[in-house]
């Protein structure tokens, strides 16, 4: 009996050796790569650049203290460069919407002429800087490129000039003090896209473009002219529109490249 055990065992013995030399060997497998996720747009940023503008005025003039008029309405205005510097915070939500708050100031030299047709003077003034807080809502077209429209509040600097003879060029011994215009609103839109379209590697940075229009309420600015026969207690009504259009580079904080998931 135990001699037929001993015979089993060792068949089996066997025959289970000659089968596992029959398998074929055990092969190793990489894991999976990893899904990649497009990172949110959710977080703070600050941006810098320049561009250029223009703007245009109704412009006329009027009595000190009364506001009659004492010509018609004429239109002035001007042109030049700026550049632009601000910060704000975006939301990413339902997907591809991304809505946030911004600030930016402009600084530079939009130049154009303001004239008094009565006497008839003129002189050349320009916007020298503005500030703008609002929002703005795009869309993602891309995970990396987000197309938008803004709109807030908006106030401006403008310098103040020395008041000429219309025909002859001649200072009158006349000027305008420089004046804030605080009582504006802008409407715009641009697109921001990643740098990383281009073939480069930097994570974080953006390129954005933006067109601006500024609206501002009417300012009458004193002419202080000290002068004979020179219209004593005159005012120039001044009420400008004005349009920008800008580049800027934008750093993301919360931007760190393309995120992968976990396995």
């Amino acid at each position: 009996m135990k001699k037929l055990v001993l015979a089993l065992t060792a068949l089996a013995a066997f025959t289970g050796s000659a089968v596992a030399a029959d398998l074929p060997a055990r092969t190793y497998t990489k894991a999976p790569e990893p899904l990649p996720v497009a990172p949110s747009w959710t977080g703070f940023y600050i941006f810098g650049g320049g561009g250029g503008g223009i703007w245009d005025a109704n412009d006329n003039a009027k009595v000190t203290g009364t506001g009659l008029p004492l010509s018609i309405n004429s239109r002035t205005g001007g042109d030049g460069w700026f550049g632009t510097v601000g910060l704000g915070y975006d939301w990413q939500f339902n997907g591809p919407w991304v809505f946030g708050l911004l600030a930016d100031g402009q600084f530079g030299s939009l130049k154009g002429d303001i004239q008094d047709p009565t006497f008839p003077l003129t002189g050349s003034i320009k916007m020298q800087d503005a500030w703008a807080a609002g929002a703005r809502i795009g869309y993602l077209v891309a995970p990396n490129v987000l197309s938008y429209v803004n709109g807030g509040w908006t106030g401006s600097h403008w310098s103040g000039t020395t008041l000429l003879n219309t025909f002859s060029g001649f200072p009158v011994g006349g000027h305008t003090n420089s004046f804030n215009l605080n009582n504006g609103v802008f409407v715009g839109g641009g697109v921001e896209n990643n740098l990383n379209i281009f073939g480069i590697t930097a994570p974080g940075w953006f390129m954005k473009t933006e067109y601006r229009a500024a609206y501002y309420g009417n300012k009458n600015i004193s002419e202080l002219v000290n002068v004979t026969n020179a219209p004593a207690g005159n005012d120039i009504a001044f009420k400008p529109f004005v349009q920008t259009i800008s580049t800027s580079l934008v750093y993301r904080f919360n931007w760190t490249g393309p995120a992968v998931a976990k396995y």
